[in-house]
């Protein structure tokens, strides 16, 4: 994806929004579950490709949810008309 967390969470915090990030949230601490799972199948030493199968999973829902905050925080500033936060936002996604 070739974006860091705290780039996420800048990119979430930097548009005001009125729009309940509830469900963002819920996501983030799943995937937070899952990882917290991982760290015990390698504690575990757990069969190899589980945990490459674990590690995806939880890489495809965190890559969801940036998504989805990406997409909902682009078009509030398309409708707000508010170029300089899409400016940022595309700033921060096209580091790679």
């Amino acid at each position: 994806m070739g974006i860091s967390i705290s780039q996420f969470f800048c990119a979430i915090l930097m548009i005001k929004t009125e729009r309940n990030m509830s469900d963002v949230i819920l996501r983030l601490k799943r995937v937070a579950g899952q990882v917290e799972g991982l760290v015990r199948m390698i504690e575990r030493e757990e069969e190899c490709s589980q945990i490459i199968t674990q590690f995806q999973a939880a890489k495809a829902a965190l890559d969801n949810t940036f998504s989805l905050v990406l997409h909902r925080n682009l078009k509030e500033c398309m409708s707000n008309d508010d170029s300089k936060s899409v400016e940022k936002i595309l700033k921060l996604i096209s580091k790679q």
